[in-house]
């Protein structure tokens, strides 16, 4: 799913009240990471990463890497925060999918 604009001004203003649940840190970007990413978007389709001051790596970075490694978007990045999503796959988790499709 592609994300036009409205849809991701819907999602920035979904985002907006949530904290970071994931960080990047001296460890940089993985594999397993990202698996975990996809693993927590199933459950929550929105969250939103942070970038520790000590990582290598820059904003930019991290989000080239998460698109294209796997199928989640990046909605917006602010500073050094990132919002993620990513519609869930099981029914009874699909909530914001199922509005932002509407839209």
């Amino acid at each position: 799913m592609e994300l036009r604009g409205k849809q991701k001004r819907f999602l920035r203003a979904q985002a907006n009240h949530l904290q970071p649940l994931f960080s990047v840190g001296k460890n940089g970007l993985t594999p397993t990471w990202v698996a975990q990413l996809n693993g927590a978007l199933d459950r929550r389709e929105l969250i939103k990463v942070s970038l520790l001051q000590n990582t290598a790596v820059d904003v930019v970075d991290v989000k080239e890497y998460i698109e294209e490694h796997s199928d989640i978007q990046v909605v917006q990045t602010i500073g050094r925060v990132l919002v993620l999503f990513k519609p869930a796959e099981k029914p009874e988790f699909q909530d914001l999918s199922v509005q932002v499709a509407k839209i």
